[in-house]
């Protein structure tokens, strides 16, 4: 019998006996003994795949300095992971921006943690195809920022390494789970950061942290070298002070790059050349179902209600539509998302099944951490863990199956009404930020990682557009207004929050 290679151990018996039970199979002894003496066999062609390299995207400017953490008295708000120089092309549309990325996307040579004990010490090789977009169009790359431990809150305040203060109100959290892009935004630290949106994480904390974020359209943006939660929600999009910025950057990082699997056609837009701060064109449907949650706050409904009120009186055409459905949002995005990731993480963060780059470095890492660092997991990855797990076992993915038939319907639902008005309005977030609270029990501290999502959530399983924008104050602390366009067409959610940004200027 030929060897295996050395790099494989075949399985022993007493394993393969093991392996085929996971699948709820009984085999015989002689079963046991034949598969014993094939696999070796099998196993002797991957010494061929141990031979050759393993292709990768090619990387470009190649000038990286690893960085440093800075401490409390340079930061703060424990906005950074690391602050560092990788600066890009000499010229382009980007030319003079600083940028910061969200600790889950890829930046070669310099560490990556996602905000988790489980990942420190990791350093990536490939840049993710949006720090090459990036990069190209002159920007300079000056932060890795903080985050919630590997994105499974909104409120912000559960990074390893702690919370993430607001830029507005330091005695109170910047929201999640980009709260390092947030942060560092709202304190002028960066031009722009990059953020990721599963669930409202891009909006959540520019609604709190008084900024702009856009949630591009699912698959517009290349996700290729992110680590992700699902690729059926996954989405990555620019923070900034301003539309225009968030409008720019879209116009650099769209398109299609032919190795990430949740990508199909790609339309784009020219997104800067659409902004019009007139906005007597405009037709708004603010969506009822977008307020009066048992967890919204009364003044974040009126302080929408009249920021609407005074763009029109601005000149935007204001019509009230209503959606029941979209208040079964958040039950669909459970569905969906408490299987999908615990698939995901099972499978390493990296997936399975579709055409795409599959980042064999970061698989390999996490795939050793979770198996002796599983105890590190957050509290809300556990229980997602443990649920998602259960159902699907007891209930044999019927659950996740059901959830992803009806957000097509919810989808649908959306897109009928969005053929009538030009966009949906509504608050971001149901409330305001919440105050830093260090005492929190282990309920308290999951009921605020995700007590603010109904109104975010449900478009990341559309894959709508959606923009939050500063709508205003409630108690002084900020107020996001979302609007929602047509699925491929950003430009003209861009450009509702464009227009209400030069016309309304609410103070903050």
């Amino acid at each position: 019998m030929s060897e295996s290679p050395p790099n494989i151990r075949p399985p022993t018996k007493a394993e393969i006996a093991e392996l085929a039970a996971e699948h709820h199979i009984t085999l015989s002894e002689d079963e046991i003994d034949d598969f014993a003496a094939i696999i070796p066999t099998v196993l002797e062609g991957y010494e061929r795949l141990d031979e050759l390299p393993n292709p990768t995207p090619e990387g470009r400017y190649h000038e990286r300095d690893p960085g440093y953490q800075p401490g409390p008295q340079e930061d703060p708000l424990n906005a950074y992971v690391r602050k560092c120089h990788v600066p890009g092309a000499d010229d382009g549309p980007l030319a003079g921006y600083e940028i910061g990325l969200k600790d889950n996307i890829s930046l070669a040579g310099i560490e990556m943690t996602l905000g988790s004990k489980l990942f420190q010490g990791y350093v990536p090789s490939t840049d993710a195809t949006i720090v090459t977009r990036l990069l190209d169009a002159g920007a300079t790359i000056t932060a890795k920022l903080n985050m919630e431990d590997m994105s499974f809150s909104g409120s912000g305040e559960l990074s390893a390494t702690g919370p993430v203060l607001n830029p507005h109100n330091d005695d109170y959290i910047a929201g999640g789970s980009s709260s390092g892009s947030a942060a560092a935004v709202g304190n002028g630290e960066v031009d722009v950061a990059m953020g990721g949106d599963q669930g409202g994480s891009v909006r959540i904390p520019a609604s709190w942290s008084g900024i702009v974020g856009h949630k591009p359209t699912h698959g517009l943006v290349p996700y290729t070298g992110i680590a992700g939660l699902g690729q059926s929600f996954d989405h990555t999009g620019p923070m900034a002070q301003t539309v225009e910025d968030c409008a720019r950057v879209l116009g650099v990082i769209a398109g299609e790059d032919g190795l990430d699997p949740r990508q199909g056609a790609v339309p784009t837009q020219k997104y800067t050349s659409h902004l019009d701060d007139d906005p007597s064109e405009l037709t708004v449907g603010v969506l009822e179902e977008g307020f009066g949650h048992d967890e919204s706050e009364p003044g974040v409904d009126e302080t929408v209600r009249d920021a609407i009120d005074a763009f029109e009186a601005e000149g935007a055409t204001i019509e009230s539509v209503s959606l029941p459905m979209h208040l079964d949002g958040m039950a669909i995005w459970n569905a969906i998302g408490n299987e999908e990731i615990t698939a995901t993480i099972e499978s390493e963060c990296i997936g399975h099944y579709g055409k795409g780059f599959y980042d064999a470095q970061f698989a390999d890492f996490f795939g050793r951490a979770r198996r002796s660092q599983a105890d590190d997991y957050l509290t809300t990855v556990k229980l997602t863990l443990v649920l998602g797990q259960y159902l699907s076992d007891q209930y044999r993915g019927q659950y996740h199956a059901k959830g992803q038939n009806l957000s097509r319907k919810l989808r649908d639902e959306y897109d009928s009404v969005l053929a009538d008005v030009d966009v949906l309005a509504m608050p971001t977030t149901p409330q305001t930020a919440h105050e830093v609270d260090r005492n929190l029990s282990r309920v308290q501290a999951i009921q605020r990682a995700l007590n603010m999502l109904n109104n975010t959530a449900p478009f990341d399983n559309t894959g709508h557009p959606a923009i939050s924008v500063p709508a205003g104050t409630s108690d002084g602390l900020p107020v996001g207004l979302m609007f929602v366009s047509e699925r491929f067409d950003d430009a003209t959610a861009l450009r509702a929050g464009y227009a209400f940004e030069q016309t309304v200027s609410p103070e903050l």
